[in-house]
């Protein structure tokens, strides 16, 4: 069925709540820690490593839960409703600095990163599921997909032209030093208010409809499902590869503007005490071409279908990422211009992505004659946990083999490492994922066949599609 547009930017809303958040993780927590924080970058890496394993893990207990959760709302909007204000509280405690030693600097961040992740799983699996239940029909979902990625880019575009202005903002007392501590506390204050207002919209303006033919039935069946569901594997190969991709170049960007390219204010405004530096601007141009890519999707893979347009879009990237190698300290326009290519192409994958999770829940019922939505849709948070694990782990140690120490100036040696950390690695990650799509089995023609087979399914058994309040 076609969905009202009010539905659509409702769903949007969920996503611009949860990226405010991730990008707050991915561009700056890194930087946060070794930085403002005051803890090592290898001790950030492995703190990342062991939290977010954990955090992946947990996601597929989250969406058998909601598979398993009976309420008028349904199984997944209730989440939106009860986790938002805890999401909020706990985002703002993960950039609170404590007044601890080092051990006890690294225990606090070490509970409220943890904290923070298996909240976000809470709230951001049940949120992606429902996608899964709000329509059956395939170009509806990639439209929801856009809508859901034009909203996240948005939402991350507004964290990225605005934390460090706000963190600046909030630092300043009167004639004091800055205290920056405060500053990013104070902003991911201000994010996190908006954050839970957006997911009550996206629990209030949308519907559950999907009703599976046959009910579950156990874990066991549904487990059983899932690790016979071959195209789920491989959308989970290839959506790790691209989260690790976006990962270690984004948590790499920060360290690359501030002791590579050693750049300047990229422009001010004095009236407003507004000043963005070069790396707000790099950050806010590729969220911009983040949304190209995300708009273009759906009428690019109309045209030559998902697996196809995902596959020349990490391809394209993967080839802009090793051109960054090359730049020197003084191309901070080819940077840019690079930083276009190649958000434009990360852009069309992510909509495509989270619409192929739902055809791989399809794929699996069609075979099986059970649904378990919830299930299948953590595999992509689970994708993007590990993708971000690995991302961030690697960024973390590949900082400290190179040398990295904070607030100082860096040597020839941990420059190469940083311009090999938003070029060479990506680059890597980017070829993995498009090789992946070369052996992925669902093309379009394929899954309009079984579309039409479970709609017959459902209309014989008397359990066509359901609307909750």
């Amino acid at each position: 069925m076609k969905l009202r547009l009010r539905e659509k930017i409702g769903y949007g809303f969920g996503d611009a709540a949860s990226s405010m958040f991730w990008k707050l993780f991915s561009m700056y927590l890194m930087f946060y820690y070794t930085d403002i924080f005051g803890i090592s970058a290898a001790a950030v890496g492995t703190m990342f490593l062991i939290t977010r394993i954990w955090d992946a893990a947990f996601d597929p207990f989250v969406g058998i839960l909601g598979d398993r959760t009976e309420t008028r709302w349904g199984k997944f909007r209730p989440y939106l409703l009860w986790v938002a204000v805890p999401f909020g509280i706990i985002g703002v405690l993960t950039f609170t600095t404590p007044s601890f030693g080092a051990g006890g600097k690294l225990i606090y961040a070490y509970i409220t990163y943890s904290l923070m992740m298996m909240i976000y799983s809470l709230i951001n699996v049940p949120y992606a599921s429902l996608m899964g239940v709000m329509t059956a029909d395939g170009k509806e979902r990639t439209t929801l997909a856009t809508f859901r990625f034009i909203f996240a880019f948005g939402g991350s575009l507004v964290v990225l032209a605005a934390a460090e202005p706000l963190a600046g903002f909030f630092s300043r007392s009167g004639n004091a030093a800055p205290d920056l501590q405060r500053g990013w506390q104070w902003a991911a204050a201000v994010f996190a208010v908006i954050a839970v207002i957006l997911f009550w919209f996206t629990f209030a303006w949308t519907r559950e409809r999907i009703k599976p033919v046959t009910e579950q039935t156990s874990l066991k069946h549904d487990v059983g499902d899932l690790l016979k569901n071959k195209p789920w594997f491989i959308l989970l190969g290839a959506g790790i590869a691209t989260i690790f991709f976006n990962s270690i170049r984004d948590g790499a960007a920060m360290y690359y503007f501030k002791y590579y390219l050693s750049t300047n204010a990229a422009f001010s405004i004095p009236a407003l005490k507004f000043t963005m530096g070069w790396s707000s601007l790099y950050f806010v141009l590729g969220q911009a071409a983040n949304i190209l890519g995300v708009v273009l999707a759906k009428p690019v893979s109309d045209r030559i279908g998902k697996k196809n347009t995902f596959f020349a879009a990490m391809l394209s990237a993967t080839v802009f990422s090793f051109m960054v190698y090359g730049l020197s300290p003084d191309s901070v326009g080819l940077v840019l211009i690079l930083q276009c290519f190649i958000s434009a192409s990360a852009g069309f994958v992510f909509p495509l992505l989270w619409s192929m999770y739902a055809d791989t829940a399809d794929y699996s019922e069609w075979k099986t004659g059970r649904r378990a939505t919830g299930l299948v849709f953590s595999a992509s948070s689970m994708s993007q946990k590990f993708g971000w694990t690995l991302g961030g782990a690697f960024a973390g140690w590949l900082l400290g083999y190179y040398g990295f120490q904070a607030n100082v100036a860096q040597s020839g040696n941990t420059q190469t490492g940083i311009r090999m950390m938003v070029s060479i690695y990506p680059a890597i990650g980017a070829l993995v994922s498009a090789a992946f799509m070369l052996v992925y089995p669902l093309k379009e023609s394929f899954l309009q066949n079984i579309e039409a087979e479970l709609a017959a399914r459902r209309a014989a058994s008397g359990k066509p599609d359901q609307t909750t309040v």
